[in-house]
């Protein structure tokens, strides 16, 4: 048939199956990647092609560029990297399973030429050719990752040990949900049968980690034993802890743990890679990654503690991201027997369901897989969008699926229009019954083929062989040499200090530069100060004249970080790459190095310096030990890779910003320049609205103005109106007494003046009227003036006090602007003043390659 055309976000599965004529037709089947945030539920018994199913969609994530965590209990998953572009017999021959050739009754070589022509029918049958298939292979890098092994890439777990990065304030449900899956994890690894929630051992190490974790504090196994034996809280409850818990019995579990720390299998647990989802999701350049979580070679209780750790990490890391509608990344289960059952609480069932609740509002999406659907809690059941139905061997199984199905439909506002028991009954092999609530109606399918070779389970020695020997240094980390003068040239070692006696050491401290290996790149950072500098900041410190007996040069070892993050806003036109040199120092103990509470130096690195500091006499310099593994390049990269992500996530340029006038400080502005710029601009908002006050309150005055000149001109009218009438009044008044003594008729004429009175009444009330209705406009327009003032005033104070509104804003930087540029072991030179101040010899140090203190 012919394959669909590529398009990002649909993923082809197979074709439309007639289950009436029983075969396939020409309808692709494309499911589209969003609908995977709803979650998905594949079953079907052995042999029905769940695999096969799986592994195509797995490919079509990695061709969309969706990360993925791949949790593979029975080891099929791994034949994901059984990518054979080229379909070359001599690509298929070291992975033909001797048995199946021998039942062929063919050598391994003619099985595996008859694999590869079966392999290349099969996809040109599907319409996939060799250029999808090299699209496949460069878009996402594959890595397995064998927890308690080095045969594939170790897991340290110790990094499920480190605080997440979230606040407590707010998120500290989810913190002590995490702390509950981590104790429960814990327990069972160290065959502690114990409740994780209302046994004493769970509730003393949910007290531990709550106390470390709420400081922002890491923890590892030996600080865990230690906090166990001498716990930092002093009351569980209303009771000590040593009457809750007993100091015996407390050692007894620290025991449990110790025995796990001291077997020399579990130091392979910390070893590789830190189990940082971040890191598991995309490499260190944000290429999509499928990592894949080997665990077919650990017991039991081993699985369900490196299962749990990984669920509860990335609870966390989902927490932490915006809202999408997309698909962000997947987590796939490929048999989740024994982990989300429908009825027991072991560790990992909590994590699940979380996810399963709430992933599909960060853009994660949940495919659980397994053959026997009686093994999936009903809750998990129903919270799936899609379901993908094989064939299956058992009634029971065909019950709970069409019971999860009912419960599906429901949870969706849906009817059960379709007859899915007969239709499960129909399926055969590599056919499939999808169930989408997004879609209209169930689908039928027969699934395409996969792209990468279904050889079956692997085992440790063959993924050893798959994943061939790692490199020593990553290609992605840039060379140290490359921005960090180097101590010699670069075959060489840095030419060591004179040998003294070892007496005059310091303890703890060498006469001489311990030796590495060439790879590592070492630098020194610079001696500005002199002792006799160094001598009075010590009396300084001290507070009292002090007598000066003995100063030396010792040269502290750390991790030196060069890196450039580059911050970009086009919006507001920013583009600022700020330059770093960061000094981290763990003492004697580098491992889970926090670059946290690594010290910004002040100075360039062009500034640092090619060999220690040639002093004379006892002074030194001395040097101190190089914690274990710190002297290994390959070490170094991967503190490297893990600087990088501290910098992405902890970075930020802050910005001096005013809301409502949408300017800010640009970087490199300094603070007079800003404030001028801000003053002006608020100067010119304050005009502009007060120009827009005076054109609205005008407007308002200009109205009564206007009522009070027609007003004016009203009682001009009726001043003239009454003052005729007065006229006519009088006039009668005289007319009737000139009747009254001529002896006329007075009846006509008193009437008369009557009526002319009334009319000069009325005429007169008229001219009152007007003149209160002059006033009354008088006073509003006052008013209207007065107010229009109070606004204007209010304005002008409100701009006047601009600073008050001022903000700050976070500018994050991308990932792809995040250079660590360099890493290096460096020696930082401090010098140790020995002192008598009048009560007895003190010893205090004082970095001799900053002038802060000077």
């Amino acid at each position: 048939m012919q394959a669909p055309p590529e398009q990002l976000g649909s993923f082809y599965l197979g074709a439309v199956y007639d289950l009436e004529n029983g075969k396939r037709t020409e309808t692709p089947v494309n499911y589209d990647a969003r609908d995977l945030v709803t979650h998905a539920v594949c079953v079907g018994m052995t042999g029905s092609g769940k695999t096969g199913l799986c592994i195509g969609l797995l490919e079509e994530a990695a061709i969309d560029r969706v990360p993925a965590l791949l949790i593979d209990p029975k080891g099929d998953i791994t034949n994901l990297l059984l990518q054979f572009p080229e379909l070359r017999p001599e690509d298929f021959e070291p992975w033909i399973n001797a048995d199946d050739a021998r039942r062929k009754d063919k050598s391994v070589e003619e099985f595996a030429a008859s694999t590869a022509e079966t392999w290349r029918n099969g996809l040109a049958d599907w319409g996939i050719n060799g250029e999808r298939m090299k699209l496949l292979a460069e878009q996402t890098q594959y890595t397995i990752f064998t927890p308690g092994s080095e045969m594939g890439t170790p897991l340290n777990i110790m990094g499920s040990l480190v605080a997440p990065k979230l606040d407590w304030a707010t998120e500290s449900e989810a913190i002590r949900e995490r702390i509950g899956g981590t104790v429960a994890a814990l327990l069972g690894l160290a065959d502690v049968s114990a409740d994780p929630v209302r046994s004493r051992e769970g509730i003393l190490l949910a007290n531990i980690f709550e106390h470390f974790w709420q400081q922002g504090e890491d923890l590892d196994l030996e600080k865990l034993i230690a906090a166990i034996t001498n716990p930092p809280v002093k009351k569980m409850g209303a009771f000590e802890v040593d009457v809750f818990f007993p100091p015996k019995d407390r050692f007894n579990l620290a025991m449990s743990f110790n025995t796990l720390l001291a077997s020399p299998k579990f130091q392979s647990w910390l070893m590789g890679e830190p189990l940082d989802v971040d890191k598991l999701f995309y490499t260190a350049e944000g290429k999509p990654r499928h990592s894949i979580l080997y665990i077919a070679h650990l017991s039991d209780s081993e699985r369900m503690f490196i299962v749990t750790l990984l669920l509860e990490n990335l609870i966390t890391w989902m927490r932490k991201q915006s809202g999408t509608t997309s698909l962000r990344a997947l987590l796939y289960f490929d048999e989740v027997f024994g982990y989300f059952p429908p009825t027991a609480e072991p560790s990992s069932k909590r994590p699940l369901l979380t996810l399963l609740k709430q992933g599909r509002a960060f853009g994660l999406g949940v495919v659980l897989v397994t053959q026997n659907p009686v093994d999936i809690d009903y809750k998990g059941l129903t919270n799936a969008g899609t379901w993908f139905i094989g064939k299956l061997q058992a009634e029971r199984d065909k019950e709970r699926v069409l019971a999860g199905l009912k419960g599906a439909l429901t949870a969706a506002g849906k009817s059960e229009a379709t007859d899915f028991s007969t239709l499960i009954t129909r399926l055969g092999n590599r056919v499939f019954l999808m169930h989408n609530v997004n879609d209209a109606a169930p689908t039928i399918f027969h699934t395409r083929w996969a792209m990468s070779y279904l050889r079956g389970p692997l085992t440790l020695p063959q993924v050893r062989t798959l994943v061939g020997k790692p490199e020593t240094t990553p290609a992605h980390v840039t060379p140290a040499a490359a921005v960090l003068p180097p101590a010699e040239p670069a075959q060489a070692l840095p030419a060591p200090a004179p040998a003294r006696q070892a007496s005059a050491a310091p303890a703890g401290f060498l006469a001489t530069q311990p030796t590495v290996s060439p790879e590592v790149t070492q630098t020194y950072l610079p001696c500005v100060i002199d002792d006799g500098v160094a001598a009075r900041l010590a009396g300084k410190r001290a507070g009292v004249q002090v007598s000066v007996k003995d100063v030396q040069l010792l040269y502290d070892v750390g991790l030196l970080g060069a890196a450039a993050v580059r911050f970009v806003d086009p919006k507001r036109a920013i583009d600022e790459q700020v330059d770093m040199l960061l000094l981290a120092q763990g003492g004697r103990q580098m491992t889970g190095l926090d670059w946290g509470r690594a010290e910004r130096l002040a100075f360039s690195s062009n500034q640092l310096a090619s060999a220690p500091e040639a002093i004379s006499g006892d002074q030194g310099p001395f040097f101190a030990e190089i914690p274990e593994g710190l002297a290994n390049a390959k070490t170094i990269s991967a503190i490297a890779k893990d600087l990088t992500d501290w910098l992405y996530y902890n970075s930020q340029l802050d910005l001096t910003v005013h809301p409502d006038l949408g300017i800010f400080r640009r970087p490199g502005e300094d603070e007079r320049a800003f404030a001028i710029r801000l003053q002006q601009a608020a100067r010119e908002r304050r005009d502009a609205e007060v120009d827009k006050l005076h054109a609205k309150a005008e407007k308002e005055i200009q109205r009564v103005v206007e009522k009070i000149a027609k007003e004016q001109q009203g009682l001009a009218q009726d001043q003239a109106k009454a003052q005729a009438k007065q006229t006519e009044q009088w006039v009668n008044i005289a007319e009737s007494a000139l009747n009254f003594f001529t002896g006329r008729s007075t009846r006509r004429a008193v009437s008369s003046a009557t009526s002319k009175f009334n009319q000069a009444q009325q005429a007169a009330l008229g001219v009152e009227e007007s003149k209160q209705a002059i006033a009354r406009l008088q006073e509003e327009q006052q008013k209207l003036s007065e107010q229009l003032q109070a606004d204007i005033a209010a304005i002008t104070e409100r701009w006047n006090q601009v600073a008050a509104a001022l903000t700050t804003e976070q500018l994050k930087p991308r990932r792809t602007d995040v250079d660590v540029r360099a890493t290096a072991l460096a020696w930082a030179p401090v010098w140790q003043v020995r002192y008598d101040d009048g009560r007895g010899e003190r010893v205090t140090s004082v970095p001799a390659y900053t002038k802060a203190e000077a």
